[in-house]
């Protein structure tokens, strides 16, 4: 063998070399992908405001070249009756006086359009002739009476004058509408009210969140996917949302994990590299007894093992078992005074306050 064959078997060999070390880099540079296929799942995150017929399966989520934003699913009541909305406890209710019973047609061809004023939703049912039950109005029934009710705060603040203002005007031209006559509660008393609301709602308004980052290497969209449905999670209604459902039916979803909607929407997902993911629990949507915190420290550790991630707080600071234990002990306050004013986490009051 000559001494040029000789080197130039030699260069091969480095460039081969160079070629398979640039491929395991990058490979190993790259973001954390998934490991075959996920089961395809619905997108099954619920509303407050009825039901919709359920979306059909997703296939596998990678490596799909995009995630299509579908829509939310709501799932009905238990029965597939709505049951009525007013509740004095956090609307200022105006009843409606009727000469004689109109008919659930009447009253549905005449509904406010938009049945928000400002920030504040509002809500109008009937007292059915034939149950004696107040339910929203449906075609096919008669009522005797009518009446509205507004919200007097959520998480957007109290109701101002302004939102009432709205609210009244409104009403009013549905009444005369349907030949009502509505009794509308003073400005100022509702006004105070909402204030006095609100500021109850304020410091008792427990979301608690934790910050999963990657230790090593980066997540693909895929890869964060295919862990959190090891838990359970399934697609939320928004990108960069997956959510762990509540077993029970049209109900918060127990707790929800969120990512950078972006890169969901990226031309390749599986491309795009993530290092940290946010696990949240809204407390006062859901019931103490269904045990959300436990589940929030669960899955937090089983994702952190899985994930090869470390917990921190909105700090940066790592969690430890501790900042658990003193949590506990505040939320186990919390569900109390929730509970002291009729607003028990999970409640249908309580999930409308506090939305």
């Amino acid at each position: 063998m000559t001494l040029t064959m000789a080197l130039t078997i030699v260069a091969v060999l480095v460039v081969l070399a160079l070629v398979a070390h640039s491929i395991w880099t990058a490979r190993h540079a790259g973001p954390r992908r998934a490991d075959g296929e996920l089961p395809g799942h619905a997108r099954v995150e619920p509303g407050l405001e009825g039901a919709a017929a359920a979306e059909p399966a997703v296939p596998s989520v990678e490596p799909d070249p995009a995630i299509e934003v579908l829509p939310e699913l709501r799932v009905p009541p238990v029965g597939g009756r709505r049951l009525a909305r007013i509740d004095p406890l956090i609307d200022a209710i105006v009843p409606l006086t009727l000469e004689s019973p109109v008919s659930g047609d009447m009253v549905l061809a005449h509904m406010p359009p938009s049945r928000r004023a400002g920030t504040k939703p509002f809500h109008i049912e009937g007292l059915n002739v034939e149950t004696g039950d107040w339910e929203a109005p449906a075609p096919g029934r008669r009522y005797n009476e009518l009446q509205a009710g507004v919200q007097l705060a959520n998480r957007s603040g109290a109701l101002n004058e302004i939102e009432y203002s709205e609210f009244v005007q409104k009403v009013q031209a549905f009444a005369e509408a349907v030949g009502a006559m509505p009794d509308f509660p003073d400005m100022l008393e509702v006004a105070a009210r909402a204030r006095e609301l609100d500021g109850f709602a304020s410091p008792h308004d427990a979301q608690l969140s934790m910050v999963l980052r990657a230790n090593s290497a980066a997540w693909s969209v895929g890869f964060i996917q295919q862990s959190a449905a090891r838990q359970g999670f399934v697609p939320g209604s928004l990108p960069g949302r997956l959510v762990l459902p509540s077993p029970e039916p049209g109900a918060p979803p127990v707790l929800v994990l969120g990512f950078d909607p972006q890169a969901a929407l990226a031309e390749d997902p599986a491309a795009a590299a993530l290092r940290d993911v946010t696990l949240s629990l809204d407390v006062p949507q859901t019931p103490e007894s269904a045990e959300p915190f436990a589940a929030w420290q669960e899955v937090a550790r089983a994702l952190a093992t899985s994930m090869d991630g470390t917990l921190v707080d909105d700090r940066g600071w790592p969690i430890t078992l501790q900042h658990f234990t003193g949590i506990a002990g505040d939320l186990k306050t919390l569900y109390a005074q929730l509970a002291q004013r009729d607003l028990t986490a999970g409640s249908a009051a309580a999930r409308r306050l506090f939305s």
